[in-house]
């Protein structure tokens, strides 16, 4: 008794020790912490607890948090079988992640990353918001459902630094016959702020080209949505416009002066990109012999915003540039993200404002088959401890479906694949293990023989301590079934393949021992048949089975 409370005295003492530093180093001690670690930090104490909370703190926390790379692959059917959606995280170190990210279902549609949430949504009739670091999900019904010709990028999910709202919005094309068909045009944004009982609908200055969203894509930057639009008196034949999500107001900003372009190329193409929050306009002339290469220089320009003025200026000039410019992020800490030729995705530095792709350094992030190019997105996101409970209030809010995701029957095949993939890997690992106990046995006899003058063992002794160097981890420490990313799994098949064809060799020699063993053992029984009896029992190396067929042998 006197023990527990001398302990409790002691754990109070320690309390008060820690809540008695000074609030701005706690600060700095928790901003360094992951989410993960805060999160468990959140029930240590009631202080702890209403600190990590603390709106202020979620905001410089993910301020200060390290920003990651995260490439978006939507589901796709691949020869007949369906591939679901999918994403890998790229750290700091350009390290691929291995574990799918959780709050990603198969059937998502990624549209926007902000503040550590994800904007996602379904062909049906639900958009989703998740916290990527927690699983915190916010499930809303769509302002329109079932809109034929329905893209990502008529999606948009940002956050307005001045009045710290949330905002969703939503590129709807004008009818034809009747009903809504993003299409070719639109006059409509809606927009829904979390927590709003209900999306609005804001008309646009004119009739707006949405092939031109589709094809150049939507980026937010300082609280205002940018998108390129068509625009035949202007430079380059389009402008940008802008949706103030605040004053919820448009505006257009021309393009820099056009350039001439090379007769021997095909017409130029534009995107609209975020690079380090400023907005760029990336343009480059096709191929003509190739609709989807590009040929020529790729051009990035970037907008300076000063008091007196709006400038354009040109941040790189690529030559022989990449294939596929992912988006709405494709230049993060001074690299370059390219998809080349090859089903291979890269990130090549920087260098100046005018270099050569192919010249540059480059490292290989991850080799996305037998995924189809040019159906990557690539964002910029951080780990944040965003809550949703705030918003989940709204009438709007609902629960999602029982049957959805990978409850649905068309994804039992993609879970079976993984769930024997895994059960094939622990398998392995045993048999590996069981193998190698078996080869470090007959190593000892091979050494005990090889004492004996036997000049066959010391060739075999030195081909088994080969294979004993291969020696597997633990097999009782099974590493957890998790879903991996399908990146992870195409390289743990391949890496299953290597280790069946390594263990198929090690088999060999195995055998190869086996035969040595019993060929040499035989030669002794025959030529002491006297001593057959004890000379079996003092041979503890064998299994009593292979003793008795060799005693049957001899008799």
């Amino acid at each position: 008794m006197a023990s527990e409370e001398t302990k409790a005295k002691k754990q109070r003492n320690e309390e008060c020790i820690i809540n008695s530093l000074p609030e701005d180093l706690i600060e700095r001690i928790f901003l360094r912490l992951p989410v993960s670690t805060l999160l468990r930090c959140v029930s240590v104490c009631k202080h702890w607890h209403n600190f990590i909370r603390d709106p202020q703190f979620v905001v410089s926390h993910f301020q200060c948090a390290p920003r990651d790379v995260l490439l978006f692959f939507q589901q796709e059917s691949i020869s007949g079988e369906p591939y679901p959606s999918d994403a890998i995280l790229i750290d700091e170190a350009w390290s691929p992640s291995t574990c799918a990210v959780p709050v990603i279902g198969p059937d998502d549609f990624l549209f926007g990353s902000c503040n550590g949430l994800l904007g996602l949504y379904t062909k049906a009739s639900t958009i989703k918001i998740a916290n990527l670091a927690t699983g915190e999900c916010l499930h809303l019904e769509k302002p329109a459902k079932n809109v034929k010709g329905d893209h990502f990028s008529f999606y948009s999910f940002g956050f307005h630094p001045v009045t710290k709202e949330y905002k969703i919005t939503h590129f709807l094309g004008d009818c034809v016959e009747g009903r809504p068909h993003n299409k070719d045009r639109f006059s409509t944004i809606q927009v829904y702020t979390l927590g709003d009982e209900k999306w609005k609908d804001i008309r646009t200055p004119e009739a707006l080209s949405l092939i031109s969203v589709r094809n150049s894509g939507v980026i937010n930057v300082d609280g205002k949505m940018y998108w390129l639009t068509e625009e035949m008196l202007a430079s380059w034949q389009h402008a940008v416009m802008s949706f103030d999500l605040r004053e919820e107001s448009f505006a257009m900003i021309q393009l820099p002066a056009a350039r001439e372009d090379h007769d021997y190329f095909g017409p130029r193409k534009f995107w609209i990109r975020d690079i380090d929050g400023k907005i760029c306009i990336v343009t480059a002339q096709i191929s003509r012999y190739g609709p989807k290469a590009l040929a020529g220089e790729l051009q990035i320009w970037t907008l300076d915003n000063t008091v007196e003025q709006q400038r354009w200026s040109q941040k790189y000039n690529i030559k022989n540039p990449p294939n596929y410019i992912p988006g709405p992020h494709f230049v993060h800490r001074d690299r370059i993200l390219a998809q080349l030729c090859s089903d291979n995705v890269y990130a090549y530095e920087l260098f100046g404002e005018n270099f050569d792709v192919n010249l540059c350094k480059g490292v290989n992030l991850l080799d996305f088959s037998p995924r189809k190019p040019y159906n990557m997105q690539s964002y910029i996101c951080v780990k944040s401890l965003v809550h949703l409970d705030v918003y989940k209030k709204a009438g709007i809010v609902h629960r999602p479906k029982q049957w959805e995701g990978w409850q649905l029957k068309k994804w039992e095949t993609w879970k079976r694949r993984l769930s024997k993939l895994a059960d094939l890997q622990c398998r392995m690992h045993k048999f590996e293990h069981h193998l190698l106990e078996v080869a470090e046995t007959m190593g000892k006899r091979c050494q005990f023989l090889k004492d004996k003058q036997h000049n066959i063992a010391e060739h075999v002794l030195t081909e088994l301590k080969q294979v004993l160097q291969h020696k597997p981890d633990n097999p009782d420490q099974l590493r957890s079934i998790r879903r991996l990313n399908w990146v992870e799994y195409s390289q743990a098949q391949r890496k299953l393949e290597v280790r069946l064809s390594k263990t198929e060799d090690m088999m060999k020699v195995v055998q190869q021992a086996q035969d040595m063993l019993d060929q040499i053992k035989l030669q002794e029984w025959r030529s002491e048949t006297k001593n057959f009896v004890s000379s079996s029992q003092e041979d503890y190396f064998y299994h009593p089975l292979q003793n008795f067929v060799l005693i049957c042998i001899v008799l």
